[in-house]
């Protein structure tokens, strides 16, 4: 029995709502898609029965985060803008201009990535205006920190570990990262860290396109690290 002072260990575990859990476990079934989903592909995604996947979705849909349309099927909600308006604010504010025009200058889908936790998540994308050939990067989407050009460029802004992978070495010696299918096959990525003198490591600013190695990787690395000084700068 534990003392009066003491706390037990179910005590020292705060208890989670299930019902908040499932409903933020099914905005990421949504997010994750490819297409409006029918109230039953989520009900399987969630494991539960389709009653309470409607349950939830009513509430989600209460505050327009969720919307269906006319056949039933759901997708994600203008809501979910609203409440992402001021995620990063003034880093989103600092990197558009120059992931636009990267992106416009070079062809390339261009994007910011940030670091959560063990993994890289996209938090800004831009395709180019004229390219037919583009790859998509939806914000959002995330990896392990430990593959694809964004992640090892974040890594290689830290202190060299005795476990990295090489590649990381190897990126902060170049001052970039590449990869080729390591988070999706066909797609290769270039990314730089962003530093700032204030903030420290903020992300890293990466382009992705398909095949291997781009003709003329050089070139569009020193004008990563320009946009990287450039996004840093006015963070500072």
């Amino acid at each position: 029995m534990p003392t009066p002072d003491e706390k037990s260990p179910r005590d020292k575990v705060a208890p989670h709502s299930q019902t908040l859990d499932r409903g933020l476990r099914l905005l990421e079934v949504l997010a994750d898609a490819e297409r409006p989903l029918a109230i039953a592909e989520l009900a399987d995604a969630l494991g539960v029965h389709r009653s309470i996947a409607y349950r939830i979705l009513r509430t989600l849909e209460d505050h327009r985060l969720v919307r269906r349309g006319p056949d039933g099927a759901c997708e994600l909600g203008v809501g979910l803008a609203t409440l992402a308006r001021n995620v990063s604010r003034d880093l989103h504010a600092a990197a558009l201009p120059e992931l636009t025009a990267v992106a416009n200058e070079i062809g390339m889908t261009t994007f910011l990535a940030v670091v959560d936790g063990d993994e890289c998540v996209t938090l800004a994308a831009v395709e180019p205006r004229h390219s037919v050939a583009a790859v998509a990067q939806r914000p959002g989407s995330r990896h392990s920190l430990d593959s694809g050009a964004p992640g090892i460029a974040l890594l290689s802004a830290g202190p060299a570990r005795p476990d990295e992978r090489p590649k990381v070495t190897e990126a902060r010696r170049l001052g970039h990262a590449r990869s080729d299918s390591e988070v999706i096959a066909g797609l290769s990525s270039l990314a730089v860290p962003v530093l700032s003198a204030s903030r420290g490591l903020v992300g890293a600013v990466a382009v992705v396109h398909l095949g291997g190695t781009a003709a003329d990787e050089a070139a569009i690395a020193v004008r990563l690290q320009q946009a990287a000084r450039t996004i840093a700068a006015e963070l500072a």
